[in-house]
């Protein structure tokens, strides 16, 4: 009976350690200064493998294959790994590049990062609060600020209504 007893106590302890150890894993820690910080592994389980290859890796989706190319309704942009509003709709415009563009992202919501790969010379767009990478900036844009963030539809999610 003792030996069933303490295998018993044993099974329980191990179930909850497993719990605890999922749990987390799942949990989205933010430093002092308001950035999420996750490990590779969490990234991996939360996201697409598209989705990461984008964000984390600094893929590229296929051009006019995204979902948000020809999206034109009412509301927000966020970033699709940790909710962070980037972009509004009033400034998402039809650039014809294959990638859903915006003259301006809201203030503080990302940052720009030199990109001297495959032989060019970029502005990487991140978003701020993740990491996460977005796309990339020209200056090419057609409206008044001149600028065109060309962004991939995996690394955004739509949210209705707002502005």
């Amino acid at each position: 009976m003792k030996q069933i007893l303490v295998m018993m106590a044993f099974m329980a302890l191990s179930c909850q350690g497993q719990s605890t150890s999922k749990s987390q894993s799942q949990s989205t820690t933010v430093g002092k200064d308001g950035k999420v910080v996750k490990t590779d592994a969490q990234w991996k389980a939360e996201l697409t493998p598209e989705q990461y290859d984008v964000l984390r890796l600094k893929g590229t989706e296929r051009p006019f294959t995204g979902e948000y190319n020809e999206h034109f309704e009412k509301g927000t942009y966020v970033c699709a790994a940790c909710g962070n509003p980037l972009f509004v709709s009033d400034s998402k415009f039809k650039s014809e590049c294959g990638w859903p563009s915006f003259d301006k992202a809201i203030k503080g919501s990302v940052v720009f990062l030199e990109d001297n790969t495959l032989g060019m010379n970029r502005t990487e767009v991140e978003c701020a609060r993740c990491g996460g990478h977005l796309g990339h900036v020209f200056d090419d844009g057609p409206t008044a600020t001149g600028d065109r963030y060309c962004t991939n539809s995996v690394s955004i999610k739509f949210v209705a209504g707002g502005k």
